[in-house]
């Protein structure tokens, strides 16, 4: 009795996928990209870069030299975002607003502690350097809350307590401690994902054209489909374990909490690497040529995934037309979802219809590509 194999079809691609398995292994650059790549960008999008505003620089013009006035300046100096530089005429300060070196100015009029004790409004003035708009805001409106909650706490005498005095009481779900780094590292990854999802595979095919090894294979009883297979197969196992490598260091390298379920995250990112290994694969049939593929992997995968997708600028806030560009830019998606699953958990009411649309991008760009490659070579 002769022993089971495999159908030809599947054995072709099982051969196929091993020739570019050994390919990936003897490829310095592969490596590069799949594993020390990611350690890189973590590590800078981790570390290096924050969104947290703290320590901001500030100067505070006290031209009231009253009790009242003085408890105002302690609280500036006690309060984290800033790092307070004191002075009691405003044109000492201007010169250092105007060369950048601080970043607004709060000034005390000289009539604050009488105002206060009337009970009459008692505004202070905030100076902002308007030449960096998210610096500016956040000094206007943490200024804002050191004056609040100082007047809260100042204002406890019964005989100066406004009537009807409201005090708000925030609480911020799922991110208690607003760190940016909560929301940059999982962002970060969907990068990962798809620096090895597309810009590995855009080379894939390129670089067979490139050696001629690509007319052989052509010449084979290999179809388009155990083709595009044995070249999907190695970059989805490399894109997966290079996930592993981004959520082990997420959660043990930059104490990012992971509330979600492994199986989730499983699901989440296998949908994402259809999308970009499609597109690599597209791009790397259309092109034919390393160099061009690379380009075009980088300028349509990697600019579109950090700039478009959510992941440092919110799409919210971005104008119409770009905003529908990005209903077509899978890593929008993942985004989404990976900050789901790290900082809320399995909210399937997000995942699936995430999961959903992925999937969708990555046939069609899959069908593009069976459409790109050429046949076999009678």
């Amino acid at each position: 009795m002769t022993g089971y194999r495999l159908p030809a079809p599947l054995r072709r691609s099982l051969t196929l996928a091993r020739k570019e398995t050994f390919q990936i292994v003897r490829d310095p650059s592969s490596i590069l990209i799949a594993f020390i790549l990611p350690l890189i960008l973590l590590l800078l999008f981790g570390f290096g870069i924050s969104l947290d505003a703290n320590s901001i620089r500030i100067g505070v013009v006290v031209q009231d030299a009253r009790a009242d006035a003085r408890t105002l300046v302690q609280a500036f100096e006690a309060s984290d975002y800033f790092e307070i530089v004191t002075a009691f005429d405003q044109t000492a300060l201007e010169p250092d607003l105007v060369s950048g070196d601080l970043r607004g100015l709060v000034v005390i009029p000289p009539d604050f502690s009488e105002r206060l004790r009337a009970r009459d409004p008692a505004p202070i003035e905030v100076l902002t350097d308007g030449s960096q708009p998210n610096t500016a805001q956040f000094v206007a409106n943490y200024a804002q809350g050191v004056y609040g909650v100082w007047q809260t706490r100042h204002l406890g005498d019964a005989a100066l307590t406004p009537p009807a005095a409201i005090t708000p009481q925030p609480r911020f779900w799922f991110n208690a401690e607003l760190t940016s780094r909560y929301n940059l590292v999982p962002g970060s990854t969907a990068v990962v994902m798809t620096i090895i999802g597309t810009l590995l595979t855009a080379l894939v095919i390129a670089r067979e054209w490139e050696r001629g090894t690509m007319e052989a294979v052509l010449a084979t009883p290999v179809s388009r489909v155990e083709l595009l297979l044995s070249k999907i197969v190695p970059y989805f196992l490399l894109g997966m374990s290079s996930l592993v490598l981004c959520a082990v260091a997420a959660v043990f390298i930059f104490d990012v909490p992971f509330r979600g379920s492994v199986l989730a995250l499983v699901a989440v990112a296998a949908a994402f690497l259809v999308p970009a290994l499609g597109q690599g694969l597209l791009i790397s049939a259309a092109t034919k040529n390393q160099f061009v593929a690379a380009q075009l992997a980088l300028f349509t995968g990697f600019l579109p995934a950090t700039l478009l997708s959510g992941f440092i600028f919110e799409i919210s806030a971005m104008p119409l037309p770009i905003r529908t560009v990005t209903t077509v830019i899978p890593a929008r998606y993942f985004v989404t979802s990976l900050q789901t699953l790290f900082l809320a958990g399995d909210v399937w009411s997000v995942l699936l219809p995430a999961i959903a649309k992925m999937l969708a991008v990555g046939v069609f760009f899959l069908a593009l590509t069976w459409l790109a490659t050429p046949k076999r070579i009678a």
